[in-house]
């Protein structure tokens, strides 16, 4: 079977054809086999989180910070551009730190379509060597120049504008974690094939993109708390989206083979 790589460079000449249905379909029925599982794992993650949260904001501010008025004016205020980098730097390294956790339910969606047991050990599958550091490289990049760019344009107070920075870098990086996981690509390789897959068919991959979007957002008319067993149906969309695309091996484990080729 050709390579990752070889297989991007056929497409870069001829392209390659998405059906909308089969996709569609097939990310519903894997969202299904997960929603129950990973929606316990992001409500109890997401406690925690908040937990830590809160206890940063009081041991740096003090339990007196804790109001409304506070966060109104932690939010509307204005930053130097000191702070600004500062900002910057921060939120691309914590969706850096995070984005294996993402790539986590990639890896869960893949087991269910193949019918393999997976568990909680499943979501932090790849928050070790070389999976890590290619996929932190990976989120951390894109997140440094949409944030950069998006708070460069605020800066001039130009409304909505970076909003859609940071979405259209969100689009065009759509596919990069999976070319990792999947497809044993460097950082920088599946930032590059990322590009060359949205270009290629952009209206396919911008319908997937804005439905799973959206799916994961349902969730939210459930009083709120629905969404944490709907975010995932991202996850199982891009999954999708990728086995449309390239197919998954079933032969050989991803998790065992990343690095055995363009990560050496």
């Amino acid at each position: 079977m050709k390579s990752t790589l070889a297989q991007i460079e056929d497409i870069k000449k001829n392209g390659y054809s998405l059906d909308f249905a089969t996709v569609f379909n097939h990310a519903f029925e894997n969202y299904k086999k997960i929603a129950l599982y990973s929606g316990l794992i992001i409500l109890v993650f997401s406690i925690i989180a908040a937990m830590v949260f809160m206890g940063v904001i009081i041991a740096y501010f003090g339990v007196g910070s804790m109001t409304k008025d506070f966060f109104e004016n932690l939010e509307n205020q204005k930053l130097t551009a000191l702070e600004l980098v500062i900002q910057t730097i921060t939120v691309s390294a914590l969706a850096g730190i995070t984005a294996p956790f993402g790539a986590g339910f990639l890896k869960m969606a893949d087991c269910a379509d193949k019918d393999i047991e997976f568990n909680v050990s499943t979501i932090f599958s790849y928050y070790k060597g070389p999976y890590f550091g290619q996929i932190f490289v990976a989120a951390f990049i894109p997140a440094l120049v949409g944030t950069a760019l998006s708070n460069f344009i605020d800066s001039f107070d130009v409304l909505y504008v970076g909003n859609v920075i940071s979405f259209m870098v969100s689009f065009f990086m759509y596919l990069s974690i999976p070319l990792i996981v999947f497809g044993n690509l460097s950082a920088i390789d599946a930032i590059k094939s990322s590009i060359t897959l949205v270009t290629k068919n952009p209206l396919n991959i911008f319908a997937f993109f804005i439905i799973g979007f959206i799916g994961s957002l349902i969730g939210i008319f459930a009083c709120c708390v629905g969404i944490i067993f709907t975010v995932v149906f991202n996850s199982s969309m891009i999954y999708a989206t990728y086995f449309a695309i390239f197919g998954i091996q079933e032969e050989e484990d991803s998790i065992d083979s990343i690095g055995k080729s363009n990560l050496d």
